[in-house]
């Protein structure tokens, strides 16, 4: 039996991040989660997800405002956790950011 990917945000914080975005950038997040439930993650490469570090990969965001990453990690059941969203100011993505993404996805829970 083929199981559904599933994207989702990791807690409160993480829906806190996502919602200060513009609406644009919103509604890119929402229509790239579609895509990875409706075709399967592996389906969606470039523009919309790429690898970052380790597990760590992101959903890239592009608006009006400039661009924003939700930056996410896989797990058990074909489920993606969001871990961080950010609006991103400089070409490559800041250490911080990564620290602090790696930091929230060791919580995710393979259950």
């Amino acid at each position: 039996m083929l199981v559904a990917w599933t994207v989702e945000t990791l807690d409160a914080r993480v829906d806190a991040e996502l919602e200060a975005l513009p609406a644009d950038m919103r509604a890119r997040f929402a229509r790239i989660a579609e895509l990875i439930t409706a075709l399967g993650l592996e389906k969606v490469g470039m523009p919309h997800v790429r690898p970052l570090r380790g597990k760590l990969w992101e959903i890239r965001l592009k608006g009006r405002d400039g661009i924003a990453r939700a930056l996410y990690v896989t797990a058990f059941r074909q489920r993606v956790v969001v871990v961080r969203v950010f609006v991103k100011k400089t070409q490559a993505p800041p250490r911080r950011e990564i620290e602090l993404a790696l930091e929230r996805a060791r919580s995710v829970k393979d259950d």
